[in-house]
């Protein structure tokens, strides 16, 4: 079993900031963190990144979509292509967000669950892609958002036994469109339910009762009550919308969220070299839903960051690295925008303790900067090492 010591000037353990460490690693894992600031001299292999960079564990990106490809029109590049090219292309995707430095992903919607093929492949070789935790074809009403994945389902009966097929195939979440969406032509605008509080209760109990956790895409109000009522792990882009267009949104409701289990997955990180054109259901009122986001941060919300990497060519695979120079211009603290991305997305995602902190026992999932990205966020995108299961990927 192979053993080695990565040594640099500082340390986000996935919690707090500390000076020059040397961490070392035996196999997939941690063995042994060494805070004494001194390079090992004892003859073992140390690789040394220098005293300007900066050791964090791998990111974990809450929401992402390795079938989207980030083209002009995903949506149509899917249904043109057959399950093996896509499987290709997943993979390359995949393979671009772990160059990153995002060493863990939740790919919340697939076809054919050929997200869980990767999940397989990359268990017998894991410097090949991120871990995914795969949730396969969304939970959709007929010709609802994102149909096209395969997940078209109604009824109590038969949303358990959906929950059920996909806890037997080895999917890690359920996904379930709470409300409608932007990508998907014919179907109910964003702001509208597509499930009854009922239909989600019968899900989220399915999926509890399975162990799984359930991630619910919920722009519109009615939509994230329901939700949150129902006992949803994770609201996704909680973006508050109406039918008149975006909210601010209710004190009353956002403390509800805060006092809940539920965390709130928002949608950040954009590539800021790509011009972006937000759908005209969003258009007007962007600006309105990231004040909905400061206010579920300033109110002490769990809040995590789902890049909703592949929809658009804002969002390629690797972007997650801006959501966090994102977060921190909401007002959020550069600790806590980086503990979003690590220790308690693994918290939410059910991989605490393995993934999101450095500390022996865990993963060797690491990424090394060059800079000290808890002053400055956009030292992430500074990338001076990546490791995935203790082999070193770039």
């Amino acid at each position: 079993m192979k053993s080695f010591a990565v040594h640099a000037g500082a340390m986000f353990d996935g919690f707090t900031l500390s000076g020059s460490v040397t961490v070392h690693i035996r196999g997939e894992r941690i063995a042994r963190v060494d805070r004494s600031g001194t390079v090992p001299d004892d003859g073992s292999q140390v690789i040394d990144l220098g005293s300007d960079s900066c050791l964090l564990p791998g990111l974990i990106d809450t929401h992402t979509h390795l079938a989207f490809d980030a083209g002009p029109d995903p949506v149509a590049a899917l249904a043109g292509t057959s399950d093996e090219d896509l499987l290709v292309r997943m993979r390359a995707a995949a393979r671009s967000a772990l160059q990153a430095g995002v060493t863990t992903v939740r790919d919340l919607g697939d076809r054919s669950y050929l997200s869980l093929s990767l999940v397989e492949e990359f268990a017998r070789a894991p410097e090949r892609g991120p871990e995914i935790l795969a949730a396969g074809p969304p939970l959709t009403t007929p010709r609802g958002h994102c149909h096209f994945f395969g997940g078209e389902v109604e009824g109590i009966a038969a949303l358990r036994a959906a929950v059920r097929e996909r806890h037997a195939k080895g999917c890690s979440v359920i996904k379930i469109m709470a409300s409608g969406g932007n990508m998907t032509p014919g179907s109910i605008p964003p702001h509208a339910s597509q499930y009854r509080l009922a239909d989600l209760r019968a899900v989220v109990d399915e999926a509890h009762r399975l162990g799984l956790p359930v991630a619910a895409h919920a722009h519109g109000v009615d939509s994230i009550k329901d939700a949150l009522e129902a006992g949803v792990d994770s609201l996704e882009h909680v973006s508050f919308l109406t039918a008149d267009g975006g909210s601010e949104p209710d004190p009353a409701l956002v403390q509800a969220i805060v006092e809940s289990d539920t965390y709130a997955s928002l949608t950040l990180g954009m590539d800021p070299n790509v011009p972006f054109v937000p759908p005209p259901a969003m258009a007007a009122h962007v600006q309105t839903i990231l004040n909905a986001f400061r206010a579920l941060n300033e109110a002490g919300a769990k809040v995590v960051i789902g890049s909703d990497a592949g929809i658009g060519p804002a969002k390629p695979h690797d972007v997650l690295p801006y959501g966090v120079g994102d977060l921190a211009r909401l007002g959020v603290e550069h600790l806590d925008a980086l503990r979003s991305v690590t220790s308690l997305a693994a918290r939410l995602c059910g991989v605490e303790g393995r993934k999101g902190r450095i500390t022996a026992g865990a993963d060797a999932d690491l990424l090394v900067t060059a800079g000290d990205p808890v002053q400055d966020p956009a030292a992430l995108l500074d990338v001076r090492a990546v490791f995935r299961a203790g082999v070193r990927v770039r």
